[in-house]
C-alpha cells in the first residue's frame, strides 16, 4: 500500500518507522523541514521537501498513492482532507480539532474513498475502549474518559513539559467542550469541571479540554445519561494556566503563549501515558461499573527512544491504516474511531503497543 505521510515531526517519524519497516506500505514522507526529513530512514521510505501548506504542490505529491496519512498541525487538517478527495486517496489524521472533523465528515458524505479523522490517543484510542466498555450494558449512566499524557519527573510550577504539539495543547484548552449531561449534548467551557483522583498510588488533577470525545457524542446520545472527556495533570496545573489564558488574556494572544511555552519549557522524551475510561450502567437487574484502566511508558534505548506520547500516537493511526488495509473497516465515507474493535485493535501489530503497556490494578 503506498502511503503519502505528511509530516516529518516526533509523531510522523514514529509513523514512519512503524510503517516502513512493516514490509507492507511504501511510504513517501512530506516536509518542508528538509532538517526534520534527514532523520527519517529506512527500508520502504522515501521523503519529499514540499510546502505543506502549498495546496498545489501537495495535490501534486499526494497523487498515485493509496492513502494520506496527515501527522501536521492540526489548522492543515481539512486542506489535507479536500486534497486527498481531490486526488483520490484515504485519509487519516490525528486532529482534535472538533471543526476540522465536522467538515472532514461533510467531505466524506457519498465519497469513494474512506476518511478516518482522530486516529490517535486521544481522541482515537480513548473512544475505542470507552465505546467498547458500553457494550452489554442494558442502560448507561456514566461514561468518563481521562486520558493524561505527563512528564514522568515534573520539575516546573506548571508540572509538565511538552510532550506533544504545543499548538494542539493551546487549542484543546482554549476552545467549548461537548459533553452530555442529563441525557442533553452540551458544550461545557474549557478547563472547568475540575476533580481530583489517585490512581495507582499518584494524585492527579482532570478537566474540561475540547476534541477528546470524537464522535462518541453523536454515537451514544440517546443512549447516555453523562459522558464526559476530561485531560489529566499533576495537582496545580489547571490553576496555572487559567491564570494565563484568563487572567494575563493569553487566549485572545495564542501565539505569544505558545512562543513562551516553546522558548521556557523544556521537552521531554521521558513521559507516561495514563488511559483511565469508566463506564456505568444497569446490567442484568444491577448496577455496574466497568473500568478500564493503562498506564504506557516511553522507551529508554539511548539509539532510538521514544516518548510514550509518540508511542501511542503512533501506534493508534498505524493500528487504523493497517486494519482499513485488512479490509476490517469500511472502505468508504467517514469512519468513526468507535467502529473499530477493541480486540482487534489490541490484537493488531501496531495496537499492540497498549496491550504490552502495564494494566493499573488498584484505584484509589
Amino acid at each position: 500500500m503506498k502511503i503519502v505521510l505528511l509530516g516529518a515531526g516526533h509523531i510522523g517519524q514514529t509513523i514512519a518507522s512503524l510503517l516502513g519497516h512493516s514490509g507492507d506500505y511504501h511510504v513517501t514522507v512530506v516536509d518542508k523541514n528538509a532538517d526534520a526529513l534527514a532523520r527519517v530512514g529506512g527500508p520502504g521510505i522515501t521523503t519529499r521537501v514540499v510546502d505543506t501548506e502549498d495546496r498545489g504542490a501537495l495535490a501534486a505529491v499526494m497523487r498515485g498513492h493509496d492513502a494520506v496519512v496527515n501527522a501536521l498541525p492540526y489548522h492543515l487538517a481539512i486542506t489535507a482532507a479536500h486534497l486527498a478527495l481531490e486526488t483520490g486517496c484515504h485519509y487519516f489524521d490525528l486532529t482534535e480539532d472538533v471543526a476540522a472533523t465536522k467538515e472532514i465528515m461533510r467531505i466524506a458524505e457519498g465519497a469513494r474513498t474512506a476518511f478516518m479523522p482522530q486516529c490517535g490517543l486521544a481522541p482515537g484510542f480513548i473512544g475505542i475502549v470507552a465505546h467498547h466498555l458500553t457494550q452489554g450494558f442494558d442502560s448507561l449512566h456514566d461514561v468518563k474518559m481521562r486520558v493524561g499524557a505527563l512528564p514522568a519527573f515534573p520539575t516546573n510550577k506548571l508540572k509538565y513539559n511538552l510532550t506533544w504539539s504545543v499548538d494542539g495543547l493551546i487549542n484543546e484548552y482554549c476552545h467549548p467542550c461537548e459533553a452530555i449531561h442529563d441525557g442533553e449534548l452540551i458544550d461545557a467551557l474549557p478547563l472547568e469541571g475540575l476533580e481530583h483522583f489517585s490512581l495507582d498510588g499518584t494524585e492527579y488533577e482532570a478537566f474540561n479540554t475540547s476534541g477528546g470525545l470524537g464522535t462518541l457524542c453523536e454515537t451514544l446520545r440517546g443512549r447516555v445519561h453523562n459522558l464526559d472527556y476530561k485531560t489529566v495533570r499533576y495537582p496545580g496545573h489547571r490553576d496555572l494556566m487559567m491564570f494565563l489564558l484568563g487572567d494575563l488574556e493569553l487566549k485572545g494572544d495564542q501565539e505569544t503563549l505558545k512562543a513562551i511555552m516553546r522558548r521556557s519549557m523544556p521537552a521531554t522524551m521521558q513521559d507516561v501515558v495514563l488511559v483511565f475510561v469508566t463506564v456505568s450502567g444497569m446490567k442484568n437487574g444491577s448496577l455496574l461499573q466497568e473500568v478500564f484502566a493503562r498506564k504506557i511508558f516511553a522507551e529508554r534505548s539511548e539509539k532510538h527512544p521514544l516518548s510514550a506520547i509518540q508511542i501511542t500516537t503512533a501506534a493508534g493511526i498505524c493500528a487504523a491504516v493497517d486494519l482499513f488495509r485488512e479490509g476490517k473497516l469500511p472502505q468508504h465515507g467517514f469512519i468513526r474511531q468507535e467502529q473499530v474493535e477493541l480486540p482487534a485493535f489490541l490484537a493488531n501489530r501496531f495496537g499492540k503497543a497498549y496491550q504490552q503497556s502495564r494494566q493499573v490494578e488498584s484505584i484509589g
